[in-house]
């Protein structure tokens, strides 16, 4: 049954004009993809549980952090460009790249995933690459706060990276795993911005409310979370800025 409704929800995403109705994927309830005209051409973005995201612009396909505990990556659409933003296995699942992997595929990847994946290009913090006309930046993602029992943060500055995608009139940032670090101010205005909402090792909700108040997006979607209180974050960010 899972497989019947992963093909139904991925056939509506590949021809999906505007916000179309979910199902699951993986076990995972998809509520909708959203779709966005940009000056690179149409942008769909599909969540698929976890940090995983499937992004579609014009007939191309874009995948970041595949992951094969949120679904079936062998049923769905080979990729032109995959990002990853770090190492660790719920970012870096070899299984799920491998099964969207074709010839000719782009794959960018941060500092610390080299050794794991020497096939992908690195893209260091403030360094970027061309897709199809869209500027990627790589940006830091790292804690201040959360550490591991040796003292050393889960995620160090400078290993891994968030993506800021930039379409000419419209940006999209994807945090990765981040705290509400101070170069978010940086990123100040994006129109969507994924980020982490995850208590034990990137945000809890102080943090992210704060990371929002950093960066003002128009619309912001909590990702990497096991549960979540969608109203009580909306809330907190203001009836300014939608959570999605």
């Amino acid at each position: 049954m899972k497989r019947s409704l992963l093909l139904i929800v991925c056939a509506a995403f590949l021809g999906a004009c505007g916000q179309k109705e979910g199902g699951q994927i993986g076990g995972r309830k998809v509520a909708r993809t959203n779709q966005y005209e940009t000056m690179r051409g149409s942008l769909q973005i599909l969540p698929l549980g976890h940090s995983s995201l499937l992004l579609k612009l014009n007939d191309k396909i874009i995948y970041v952090d595949p992951f094969s505990k949120t679904a079936d990556y062998t049923k769905l659409p080979k990729a032109d460009l995959i990002l990853i933003t770090h190492a660790h296995k719920d970012h870096l699942d070899k299984a799920a790249i491998d099964a969207v992997k074709k010839e000719g595929t782009r794959i960018l990847i941060s500092k610390n995933s080299q050794k794991e994946l020497p096939e992908g290009k690195v893209i260091p913090n403030g360094y970027g690459a061309i897709f199809e006309g869209v500027e990627i930046s790589a940006t830091p993602a790292y804690n201040i706060v959360h550490k591991n029992s040796d003292g050393k943060p889960f995620h160090a500055r400078g290993d891994g990276n968030g993506y800021l995608l930039n379409f000419g009139d419209f940006r999209l940032y994807i945090g990765g795993d981040t705290e509400n670090i101070p170069e978010l101010e940086l990123l100040r205005g994006v129109d969507v911005a994924f980020l982490p909402n995850d208590p034990q090792y990137t945000m809890d909700d102080v943090m992210f409310v704060d990371a929002v108040e950093k960066m003002q997006p128009k619309s912001v979607y909590p990702y990497h979370y096991d549960k979540i209180d969608k109203a009580k974050l909306q809330n907190a960010v203001g009836k300014d800025i939608k959570v999605k």
